[in-house]
C-alpha cells in the first residue's frame, strides 16, 4: 500500500459512481495509480482532473500530462475548449463541473481518510496557525496522536514537511490526511483559509469541529469586498456533517456566526469578556490575570467551571488563542482542567511571537507572523506589556498583494512602536520603493521613521539603535525561510538574521 491506495491503483468505475457525465461520455473499467489537477505532478498510469481554473483551464496543460504518461483524462467542458483527441489507451471523460467534484473523487482515492479522523478546521484573520499548533500539541501532551496541517507544514510534533499554502489543494489535503493517517495519527488540528473555503480545497474532509479566531481586514485583493471575506469564512461553519464549533463570539462577527449555528449542533460560545456583542454570554470566558517577561497567567470561568494557568506566550491576543484551543479541546469532551494544564506545557509555533533574546545588554527581539494592520497593532501592544524600554517594529508589506492594507499597517506601527523601520517583505514583481512609501504615507505623526529595504540590514539597524531595556518585533514574515523577489525564491529567515546579529544561536 501506497498512500492507502493499492499499487495496483483504484477503477475509475469507483471513482465516478453516481457522478454526473457529460451525456455520450463513457467511464472505461480501468485503474488508475495516482491522481492530479496539476499537470507537473501527474504520474503514469494516473488520472488527470483537467478543471477550470481561477485563471486557466487545465486543458491548456494536457501535452504535459500526456509526455507523463497519464492513463485516463477526466475534463470539465468549457468555453472555447473541445473534446480532446487522446492518444489510443488513454481513457477520457467529460465531467460537467468536474471543479466541485474534485473532493469526492480524492476522497474516494485516498480511501477516505478523514472518517477516521477527528479533524478540527480552524479559520480567522489572525491566529489560526498558534491555535492550531497549541491544538495539536496539546492533544499530544496527552497522549493523543495529533497531526498539524498549516502554514508551517504538516505532520506530526516538530518532524513538519513543508507546505506552500496555509491550506493546500484539495488532492493535497486528502493526500496529506491520508499520510497521516498511515503514521497512526487519530486526530488534526488543520488551518482553513478563506482562500481554501472559497476554492474549494477542504471538498469532500469530513470535519468534526469548525473554530474561529477572529476577523478583520485581509485578502480584499482577492475577495474584492469585507462581505466576501465574511461569506467565505462563513462556510466552514455550513459542512455537512459537523458536530461542533467553537466560536469567539467577543468578536462582532463571531457572534453573527454564533447566532446562526445549526439548532442540535455543539456550539462553545468564548470571549474575553462575559458579555459578548449582542448580549450573547459565551459559555467560556477567560481573564488575563498577570503579565511578566515568562510570560502570562489566565483564569478560565463559565459553563465547564474554573481553571488557571500558565503560559509561556506573550500578548493579550494569544489569550485568545488560548482560549479558542480550550474550547476545542472541550468539544473533544477534555475536562477544563485537563484542558488548562494541557495547554500550560505548549510553546508558541517557530516564527510566532519567537523571543530571541541576546545577552544581557542586548534589547528583547520578538519574530512574529503579524502581516495585517489588526495583528501588527495587537504584536505590538503585547511588547509594550512585557517590556520597560522604547518598542521598535521592523516591517514591510507584500507585493501583488492588497495594497489598500499598506498604510493601515503604516498608522498601526506610528500608534503603537517608538521607532520603525521598513523594509522589504515579499515584494514578488513589484517595485520594493512603491510599497515603501505606500507604507510610509499611513505612519503620519510618528516619532522616527526609516526606510531600509534590504531586510537583513534593516534588522541590524534596529538592533544595533536599540537599548537594552527596549524591544524590536519583526513582523510579516514569520517563520518563512525565504523571500520572493522579482521572481526568485531567496532563502531568508528573519530570526536566523537576529540571532546573528545578537551573537546568539537562533
Amino acid at each position: 500500500m501506497t498512500g492507502g491506495v493499492s499499487v495496483e491503483g483504484i477503477s475509475l468505475r469507483e471513482l465516478f459512481a453516481g457522478i454526473e457525465l457529460q451525456a455520450g461520455s463513457e467511464v472505461l473499467d480501468i485503474a488508475v495509480t495516482d491522481i492530479s489537477a496539476n499537470s507537473g505532478l501527474v504520474e503514469a498510469g494516473g488520472l488527470f482532473l483537467a478543471c477550470s481554473g481561477f485563471r486557466r483551464h487545465g486543458l491548456e496543460f494536457l501535452d504535459e500530462a500526456l509526455d507523463a504518461g497519464v492513463g485516463a483524462i477526466a475534463w470539465e467542458p468549457g468555453e472555447g475548449f473541445t473534446e480532446p483527441r487522446l492518444p489510443a489507451g488513454i481513457a477520457g471523460i467529460c465531467v460537467p463541473h468536474l471543479g466541485d467534484q474534485v473532493g469526492i473523487i480524492a476522497d474516494r482515492f485516498f480511501a477516505s481518510p478523514s472518517s477516521t479522523l477527528a479533524i478540527t478546521g480552524i479559520t480567522g484573520t489572525n491566529g489560526k496557525t498558534t491555535t492550531a499548533w497549541l491544538v495539536t500539541n496539546a492533544l499530544l501532551g496527552t497522549g493523543v496522536q495529533a497531526g498539524y496541517m498549516g502554514t508551517l507544514g504538516f505532520g506530526i510534533g516538530q518532524n513538519l514537511e513543508s507546505s506552500a499554502l496555509t491550506t493546500p489543494g484539495c488532492i493535497a489535503a486528502h493526500r496529506r490526511l491520508r499520510k497521516l493517517s498511515d503514521v497512526g495519527a487519530t486526530a488534526v488540528a488543520m488551518e482553513v483559509s478563506s482562500h481554501g473555503l472559497d476554492q474549494g480545497r477542504i471538498d469532500g474532509v469530513k470535519l468534526r469541529t469548525a473554530a474561529f479566531t477572529n476577523l478583520s481586514r485581509d485578502h480584499l485583493d482577492y475577495h474584492g469586498s469585507f462581505d466576501a471575506y465574511k461569506a467565505a469564512k462563513a462556510t466552514l461553519f455550513e459542512v455537512e456533517g459537523l458536530e461542533s464549533a467553537v466560536i469567539n463570539i467577543g468578536d462582532p462577527f463571531g457572534a453573527e456566526l454564533a447566532r446562526k449555528q445549526r439548532a442540535g449542533q455543539k456550539t462553545i460560545s468564548v470571549a474575553l469578556v462575559e458579555s459578548a456583542p449582542g448580549g450573547q454570554q459565551s459559555a467560556l470566558c477567560a481573564e488575563l490575570l498577570d503579565i511578566d517577561a515568562n510570560g502570562m497567567r489566565i483564569r478560565f470561568t463559565g459553563e465547564f467551571g474554573t481553571a488557571e494557568m500558565h503560559s509561556s506566550l506573550w500578548g493579550t491576543f494569544n489569550v485568545e488563542n488560548l482560549l479558542v484551543a480550550a474550547g476545542i479541546l472541550l468539544a473533544s469532551d477534555y475536562e477544563l482542567d485537563a484542558a488548562a494544564k494541557a495547554l500550560e506545557n505548549c510553546q508558541a509555533p517557530p516564527g510566532r511571537m519567537q523571543v530571541i533574546r541576546g545577552h544581557t545588554t542586548s534589547p528583547l527581539v520578538v519574530v512574529d507572523f503579524a502581516h495585517t494592520p489588526d495583528a501588527l497593532a495587537k504584536a505590538l501592544i503585547a511588547l509594550r506589556e512585557h517590556c520597560d524600554g522604547q518598542v521598535g517594529v521592523v516591517f514591510g508589506c507584500g507585493g501583488n498583494r492588497d495594497e489598500g492594507k499598506r498604510a493601515e499597517m503604516g498608522a498601526a506601527a506610528a500608534t503603537h512602536a517608538d521607532r520603525i523601520i521598513v523594509t522589504d517583505d515579499n515584494p514578488r514583481d513589484e517595485h520594493p520603493a512603491e510599497i515603501a512609501t505606500s507604507v510610509v504615507a499611513g505612519a503620519k505623526g510618528a516619532a522616527s521613521v526609516e526606510v531600509v529595504h534590504d531586510r537583513a540590514a534593516a534588522i541590524q539597524r534596529a538592533i544595533e539603535v536599540a537599548g537594552t531595556d527596549d524591544a524590536i518585533l519583526i513582523a510579516g514574515k514569520g517563520a518563512e525561510n525565504f523571500q520572493l523577489v522579482a521572481g526568485r525564491r531567496k532563502p531568508f529567515c528573519d530570526a536566523d538574521v537576529a540571532a546573528d546579529v545578537l551573537g546568539v544561536a537562533a
